[in-house]
């Protein structure tokens, strides 16, 4: 079987790759072809034994290219996207969007057989927090959410692309906020900026940390995504898939995570205001619709994927926040890989 993965550096990418290297030692045969803008350091595991291309899917002149990639493929798995810089909405537009466009343009060409792409919580409209959503719920986006917006855009493409290429298998997987100790450093500089992480103990205590009650979330490891990923691919399955981990976070788990001494309520728009202001002044990287995002994606069934893929998450939400703020108070990463390069 030969699998594609773009964006193959990155957080989630390094994951399945690792999981690809595992399914090879279980006996798969697997060959691997890697797609990112800048290639990483082949010498080390997870990138060794892989057929990189330094490409970028937001370039319409690589698209050829890409459809040379994709060559022969059993599956692509599309990972690529940008967070930042969230200052250049239209650099954004181009990866994000345009980027999944020219992928599905040259998955065409290729006759790949599968399609699997990196959807997210974030693609759904807003949603009561106090009821589950599945797969059904509409997938239009939060108004507000640069990222939501361009996702909600990225599974019209998908929509458009399943229904006129019937003879490839569309899949798409919409994970909650995905973690792991080995993306600190890239957390840290995609949300937080290049100095305020820093300033973050590897033992976070915090004395009054005041909290919105709308901030209620699900979280899931990077490694128990990867996982899905390669049920996705391995049962040639289709259709979309919501993963997360239990238990659903509140700013009690927050307030635990980050050993907070007592907690205190602060109205959402509060929040939004504060963040927006210092994102605008470039105090640091995460702009309001973030905070938009948070408050009205919902949270998520995981029947579908649990059932049709046998897929069950390793550690719970609380384990990967907790391994997430240790690697980003330590400034933890990959050297082997640009992205993910350590502090």
């Amino acid at each position: 079987m030969l699998i594609v993965v773009t964006g193959a550096t990155g957080h989630v990418g390094t994951a399945l790759l690792k999981r690809l290297r595992e399914a090879r030692s279980e006996g798969a045969d697997l060959q691997i072809v890697g797609v990112a803008r800048r290639t990483p350091d082949q010498s080390e595991a997870p990138y060794r034994d892989v057929e990189w291309h330094s490409l970028d899917v937001g370039d319409p002149q690589d698209e050829t290219a890409l459809a040379g990639a994709f060559a022969g493929a059993d599956a692509v798995v599309h990972l690529a996207w940008l967070i930042q810089p969230n200052h250049d909405r239209e650099l954004l537009r181009r990866t994000n969007v345009a980027g999944t466009g020219h992928v599905l343009a040259a998955a065409r060409t290729a006759e790949v057989g599968q399609i699997v792409c990196a959807s997210s919580v974030g693609a759904y409209s807003p949603a009561p927090k106090n009821q589950r959503t599945t797969e059904n719920w509409p997938a239009g986006g939060i108004k507000g959410s640069h990222y939501s917006v361009d996702k909600a855009a990225q599974e019209r493409l998908l929509d458009d692309f399943a229904q006129e290429n019937p003879g490839i298998v569309v899949a798409r997987l919409r994970p909650a906020l995905t973690f792991s100790a080995g993306a600190g450093s890239e957390v840290g500089r995609y949300f937080l900026g290049r100095i305020l992480p820093r300033l973050v103990p590897r033992k976070p205590w915090v004395p009054l940390l005041p909290l919105p009650k709308e901030l209620i979330f699900q979280a899931v490891h990077a490694d128990d995504v990867a996982d899905a990923y390669w049920r996705v691919v391995q049962r040639r399955a289709e259709g979309a898939f919501n993963i997360a981990a239990e238990p659903v976070l509140n700013p009690n788990a927050l307030g635990w995570a980050l050993n907070v001494r007592r907690l205190v309520g602060l109205p959402l728009q509060v929040l939004r205001g504060v963040v927006d202001i210092s994102w605008r002044l470039r105090l640091q990287a995460t702009d309001g619709g973030w905070i938009d995002m948070a408050a009205g994606a919902p949270v998520m069934d995981t029947t579908r994927a649990r059932n049709l893929l046998g897929w069950m998450p390793r550690r719970s939400s609380l384990e990967a926040l907790a391994e997430m703020l240790e690697g980003l108070g330590a400034g933890k990463g990959r050297q082997a890989s640009p992205p993910l390069r350590p502090r």
